[in-house]
C-alpha cells in the first residue's frame, strides 16, 4: 500500500474512512512497511513474509490465518513458513512498534 494508492482508491472504498488508512495511523503503517522491506531484503523474503514470520515468532502464537485473492498474493507470503527471524530482526520489529505504540 501507498499514498498514491490510497488517494486513488474509490470515494466509497471503506479504507478511506478507516483510521489505519489516515494520519497519523498512516505514516506510521507506512514506516512499519518499510522496516519489514528492509528486514526481508537482507533474507529474500517479502514483507509479508516477515510480518507472519513475526507474527509466528509469538509463543501465544499457533498459527496463522492469511487472506489472499489472487495466486500472485500467496506466493507473496509461504515463504514465512521457512523464514525464522533473528533476535535483532524481532528486537527491530519490537522496538518500532514499541516506539509507535509510546
Amino acid at each position: 500500500m501507498t499514498r498514491e494508492r490510497i488517494a486513488a482508491l474509490p470515494a466509497d472504498d471503506w479504507r478511506k474512512r478507516h483510521p489505519d488508512f489516515q494520519e497519523p495511523r498512516l505514516s506510521h503503517n507506512l514506516e512499519l512497511v518499510s522496516l519489514l522491506r528492509t528486514i526481508g531484503k537482507r533474507r529474500g523474503h517479502t514483507p509479508a513474509e516477515v510480518a507472519v514470520a513475526w507474527a509466528l515468532h509469538n509463543p501465544a502464537v499457533t498459527g496463522a490465518i492469511v487472506g489472499a485473492r489472487r495466486p500472485g498474493q500467496v506466493r507473496g507470503v509461504v515463504g514465512a513458513a521457512d523464514l525464522r527471524l533473528s533476535p535483532r530482526e524481532v528486537a527491530e520489529i519490537e522496538a518500532f512498534l514499541a516506539k509507535v505504540a509510546a
